[in-house]
């Protein structure tokens, strides 16, 4: 599938906005501090970089490099309505491949758009397509000497009448969960975690994490909004520090690594460029 002009620049512009988000060091050569480790980020709109058209709507991967050192960097190369399918398609894996180099870690969450399995371009099946799929980013980044990461899709705001959080994802995180035990890759079980949050937080305490807004609120959407997949500025801060807790515990980055796991991380601190 082309790319239309305004995809193809905001991919590119993602990358550079991506990086300055952490303090990079000098390349090598005459004696200048070595480049960041860098996490590179393949995933879709909960995850993706947002511009000043869509605010208050706001990316896990925005969020996320206020938990990391100085040693690390993040690429946020996830992009609205991707599937795991998708992606490669478009040629996107490819593009970020070429930016991995050894020690780097890549980062692949999706889910969201594989289910729509009536739209043949994105729609995978959890046991067979959708594997076959993420086995090609883990190969791509073992290739590549850096360390691919899986992450089950992190839940929509669905609750039940009785107000327990529900599981939206059918068999896809069961599958990756597979698939992440026979290749012995590191698995952030992020659907998981995020169900767990957000049954602590109730149907209540939830709709400040994700884009509901009321009509007038915000500019870009005029009539209000009731958005139960996107996040708010809050709840992308709560998600990418999940991330980053999750990356400590299963052991794919150290202590020294991360920072303000436990401190507050306000969602003011996001901004949205012009796309």
């Amino acid at each position: 599938m082309s790319l239309t002009r305004r995809r193809t620049a905001a991919a590119l512009l993602a990358l550079p906005l991506a990086l300055s988000a952490t303090p990079a060091f000098a390349h090598g050569g005459g004696g200048g501090r070595p480049r960041p480790r860098t996490l590179h980020i393949a995933g879709d709109s909960t995850a993706a970089q947002k511009y000043a058209d869509a605010a208050p709507e706001t990316g896990w991967g925005m969020a996320l490099p206020f938990f990391l050192g100085r040693s690390l960097a993040v690429a946020n190369h996830a992009v609205n309505g991707r599937s795991s399918k998708s992606f490669i398609d478009e040629g996107r894996l490819t593009a970020l491949l070429d930016g991995v180099r050894p020690g780097d870690i890549v980062l692949v969450q999706f889910g969201h758009n594989d289910e729509k399995t009536e739209d043949p371009a994105r729609g995978t099946d959890p046991y067979t397509t959708y594997q076959e799929y993420l086995r090609q980013y883990v190969k791509g980044a073992r290739a590549r000497r850096a360390e691919p990461v899986l992450l089950t899709p992190v839940e929509r705001r669905r609750f039940a009448e009785d107000g327990t959080a529900k599981p939206t994802h059918g068999e896809y995180p069961a599958a990756m969960r597979a698939l992440a035990s026979e290749e012995d890759v590191p698995l952030l079980d992020i659907q998981a975690l995020s169900l767990a949050r957000w049954q602590e937080l109730g149907p209540d305490g939830t709709e400040a994490y994700f884009n509901w807004l009321e009509p007038g609120e915000s500019p870009n959407y005029p009539d209000g909004k009731q958005d139960n997949t996107h996040f708010r500025p809050d709840g992308a801060v709560e998600v990418a520090r999940t991330t980053a807790r999750a990356l400590l515990d299963r052991r794919v980055l150290d202590r020294r690594d991360l920072r303000r796991l436990g401190e507050p991380v306000p969602g003011t601190w996001i901004t949205w460029p012009q796309a």
